[in-house]
């Protein structure tokens, strides 16, 4: 049985190389065994570097400086990693190896644990997350929510002292939410880990935490106690630094439903959607976006979500059946988008991908923003206006000159979604746009939204985050998994 790990943090804070700000500094504070912590703070406050430095994953001096010190059990983390799990913010970066009972039983192998005691281990950890799929099944061929459970199963299989999770309820259904949440509890309640865990929607776990740590985003703490105490003492002050608080709503409008007589900016009819034709994931789908109007897509992980909208946005093909657009959005006379070339994607529509990273091009932000217009061929008087009101609008400015690399999570979605807008296209496509980001960011991401929606810009939105369906979602898809 494994013992809670005891966690000591002395005057710590880091720099990325390339960046004249540190990413956090001056953290001072003593996590005793079996804690369990819900650290908390706006976009950009440091929660995933401390996490990071926590599990002992910063590296050298080639990749950023420290200050003070972290210790885990009086020693530092890099020499206890068999002590420490960490489920990183990224699903994707969680995969190891290409099949999932090989990937779960990863971190159990390289302890040394005998061969015949791991399967057990595997199996459980998969049951506790809620994974119910076959131990050969690829890890490819998971979407980014049950990527993210098998992170957490590949960690909890190990049994760790100290349990430290980023973000874990993100990319998940309500469904996945719950057993998450649910397996986490047996795991500290079991064995009495300590647990470290950085979550923006802070009510799921308000009664599991037995404390509350709020990073200030300058540096040092904003607030440290009993949930209870700091969500009263504190709640209004944490809400206008950006941190979900249980209880507050965010105060932005609601739009009418769509009309059913709407004109549809796309529409498909007897749509078969897959990543190849060889495995088709949905068949016989009828589907109708309104121009004009914002559409959320929900449903299970796995449903077919993420692909349903690469396939609407024209970069995956469909199986069978035709994604149709508006004819005044037709390129060279063709209305099917999976068609159309890249630069006549640009302007008709753009796409939000689910891990920002992967559309990232340039070295810094000013650079990145600039690639789309500058595409078009814009003057480079519009090129600089449209990239220093975007920086403003998503709360970026002041990172302006920083590699997009080197942002946290919620910065990274709000970049992604402004590269979108700053090409202007007719519709755009976001797959899980409110990712990782705190209450102010959360805010002003749906807020631009509307106002594009106002605008006469088409918004299609795949979410699991039921805030987005309420002020989003004029229209909804629903989708219930393979038919």
């Amino acid at each position: 049985m494994p013992h809670p790990a005891r966690v000591e943090v002395d005057g710590w804070g880091w720099r990325y190389a390339g960046r004249r700000l540190p990413a956090t500094r001056g953290v001072e504070l003593t996590i005793e065994p079996g804690e369990r912590v819900l650290l908390l703070g706006a976009s950009g406050a440091g929660k995933s570097t401390l996490l990071a430095g926590l599990a002992g994953l910063l590296g050298g001096s080639d990749e950023g400086e420290a200050t003070g010190r972290i210790l885990v059990d009086g020693q530092p983390p890099e020499a206890q990693r068999g002590r420490i799990g960490l489920v990183l913010q990224d699903p994707e970066s969680g995969v190891v190896l290409s099949k999932v009972g090989d990937d779960v039983a990863f971190g159990c192998e390289n302890l040394g644990l005998p061969a015949d005691a791991i399967p057990s281990r595997v199996a459980e950890a998969l049951a506790s997350v809620g994974l119910d799929v076959p131990l050969d099944r690829p890890t490819k061929a998971l979407s980014g929510g049950q990527k993210q459970r098998l992170a957490l199963a590949g960690v909890l299989a190990m049994r760790p002292g100290l349990l430290l999770l980023d973000e874990p309820t993100a990319n998940l259904d309500p469904d996945g939410v719950r057993e998450v949440r649910a397996a986490v509890e047996r795991v500290v309640s079991r064995d009495e880990t300590t647990l470290v865990l950085i979550e923006h929607r802070t009510a799921v776990w308000a009664d599991l935490v037995t404390r509350v740590i709020v990073l200030a985003p300058g540096g040092g703490l904003l607030a440290d106690g009993p949930p209870a105490w700091v969500f009263a003492e504190h709640g209004e002050a944490l809400a206008a630094a950006g941190v979900w608080v249980p209880g507050r709503p965010v105060d932005l409008p609601v739009l009418a439903p769509a009309s059913p007589s709407m004109d549809a900016a796309l529409s498909a009819s007897g749509l078969t959607i897959g990543r190849d034709r060889r495995t088709p994931v949905l068949a016989g789908l009828d589907v109708v976006v309104p121009e004009g109007a914002g559409t959320v897509v929900t449903g299970p992980n796995g449903a077919g979500k993420s692909t349903l909208a690469l396939t609407l946005a024209g970069l995956l093909p469909e199986v069978a059946g035709e994604v149709v657009a508006a004819p005044g959005l037709a390129a060279r006379g063709v209305r099917r988008p999976s068609r159309w070339r890249s630069t006549e994607l640009l302007t008709r529509i753009g796409t939000v991908f689910q891990e920002p990273e992967h559309q990232f091009l340039a070295s810094t932000l000013r650079a990145e923003l600039a690639v789309g217009p500058r595409a078009l061929r814009m003057p480079e008087a519009e090129v600089d206006a449209i990239v220093d009101e975007l920086l403003e609008r998503l709360d970026l400015a002041p990172l302006a000159e920083a590699h997009p690399f080197t942002l946290s999570g919620g910065q990274k979605r709000r970049l992604s979604v402004a590269t979108v807008l700053a090409s202007a296209p007719a519709v755009i496509v976001l797959d899980e746009p409110t990712f990782g980001q705190d209450r102010r960011g959360w805010s002003e991401l749906v807020s631009l939204l509307q106002r594009e929606i106002a605008r006469g810009r088409t918004v299609v939105a795949v979410t699991h985050d039921v805030d987005v369906v309420r002020h989003l979602g004029q229209h909804r898809i629903e989708l219930r998994g393979a038919a």
